[in-house]
């Protein structure tokens, strides 16, 4: 088997095949061993979010006085300093695990020659011709970019140019009000940066439940972001002291640095995917069954070149997936409760369905939630913002929902995931004795405040 990319979904690939018996290869460029994931993507962002909340001292804020900080003139480079370190040791780690699994490793850029051979060209230009039985695709994605946006890379950027920024900015303009431009927009509002998000949609996080996403837009409101939502970029204008974004609306707003977060692109212009037999689509994305084959069947693609659900965790299960389908070992489906993580300031995280969801697919519910400010794990720690949701099904019991909002929400939510997993009910969490003082202890709360809800409507009933 041959892996084009060692990103999360590449890597899990490749090492489930050769733990199968299989000769395996993985090919990416000597600078990306790890992927995007790792250099440019999930792990430095949030490495930097844990950064930001540490220097800042955001979280201490409710303890401490809201003058309180940790260190008062933040540099890019104590920023930077925590993320070099966790990718260094990261990358040390993917190295380590391909090469206790004897999974050959080529320096470089992958093209195809035809359907079972891939040319793979190294930093000096060479050539070499590596075949395989089996091939599987996961180059990942790169920030999309509006061709009439001039990108420099330093006062107008993509997600990938936060990470090399010079300085910490007084003014930013985030583009795009999706999970990537809001976790990057709470970043920034953390540091001091005055941070304008513009949004042609009418909201922000439209995949999250509507009482979370206010309670993260007051939030941010309280930490000076200003939202522009309805509104579309006309112009772009660099500036010798800064930009200025023209909005189709008329407005003019006068920026350090413009960031767009405009969703992504997959990675295969450079594959030659014609030679063998494929074709991508307009935003370079592959199709796949649900064995994540391609329409050429030995041709495996998983990660975020196939496109939703676009995450770390989910690309992993795929790869693993098309390991075990490519050399013909069982492997159960991928369970359709898949939690989403969110690392805003405060973080958001959920499993299930949404109010809205329910209401329009008719399905009763009833709500139980649990804030932090009532826990005493939530006084101690300072977290007065932060809550959890429960959905119920009045008519079994069980749970059709887990919503959360603040510190560890994305730690928090795999309980309710667990629970739901396994068909469990309401009356679990209310029986379960849970540590104290603790945030888990947060859905017994709402497991209590969702059963006296039913029981009033039983009462009446």
């Amino acid at each position: 088997m041959l892996v084009i990319g060692s990103g999360p979904g590449g890597q899990k690939a490749a090492i489930a095949a050769a733990k199968l018996g299989r000769r395996v290869a993985v090919v990416d460029r000597p600078d990306m061993l790890g992927g995007v994931s790792l250099h440019t993507g999930t792990v430095p962002s949030k490495t930097l979010r844990e950064a930001v909340l540490y220097l800042t001292g955001l979280t201490q804020r409710d303890l401490y006085g809201q003058s309180y900080r940790l260190k008062e003139d933040i540099t890019v480079a104590d920023l930077t300093a925590r993320t070099r370190h966790v990718v260094g040791r990261e990358v040390d780690v993917v190295r380590s695990q391909l090469a206790r699994n004897h999974v050959t490793l080529y320096s470089g850029t992958a093209r195809f020659t035809d359907p079972h051979t891939v040319a793979v060209s190294d930093a000096s230009g060479r050539e070499r011709l590596v075949g395989a039985e089996h091939i599987v695709i996961a180059t990942g994605t790169r920030p999309a970019r509006p061709g009439s946006v001039e990108f420099d890379g330093r006062t107008i950027m993509d997600s990938d140019n936060v990470l090399s920024l010079e300085r910490v900015p007084r003014s930013m303009v985030i583009v795009g009000a999706g999970v990537i431009g809001m976790e990057y927009a709470s970043m920034f509002a953390a540091l001091g940066s005055k941070v304008t998000v513009v949004e042609k949609r009418p909201a922000m996080l439209d995949l999250c439940d509507v009482e979370i996403v206010e309670s993260l837009k007051y939030h941010l409101r309280d930490l000076a972001v200003t939202f522009r939502f309805g509104e579309t970029v006309a112009a772009v204008e660099r500036h010798p002291r800064g930009t200025l974004t023209i909005l189709e609306s008329g407005k003019k707003i006068p920026a350090d640095t413009v960031m767009y977060s405009a969703g992504r692109q997959g990675l295969t212009d450079e594959l030659a995917l014609d030679r063998s037999g494929l074709a991508a689509d307009a935003r370079g994305r592959i199709k796949v069954d649900g064995d994540y084959r391609t329409d050429v069947p030995h041709i495996y693609a998983v990660g975020d070149v196939i496109g939703f659900p676009a995450l770390a965790a989910t690309s992993m299960e795929q790869g693993r997936a098309a390991a075990y389908h490519a050399c013909g070992e069982p492997v159960g489906r991928m369970h359709h409760l898949q939690p989403i993580g969110i690392y805003t300031i405060p973080e958001i995280s959920f499993v299930g369905r949404t109010e809205d969801q329910l209401t329009e697919d008719r399905v009763p519910f009833e709500v139980g939630v649990a804030r932090y400010r009532e826990l005493a794990r939530g006084q101690i720690i300072g977290d007065s913002h932060g809550m959890l949701k429960l959905l119920v099904s009045p008519e079994d019991r069980t749970l059709l929902g887990v919503h959360c909002f603040g510190s560890g929400a994305t730690e928090l939510i795999h309980i309710g995931q667990s629970v739901m997993g396994c068909g469990g009910t309401v009356d679990y969490l209310v029986n379960a004795v849970f540590n104290y003082p603790t945030l888990a202890e947060s859905y017994k709360v709402a497991a209590l405040d969702a059963t006296n809800r039913l029981r009033q409507i039983d009462r009446l009933d």
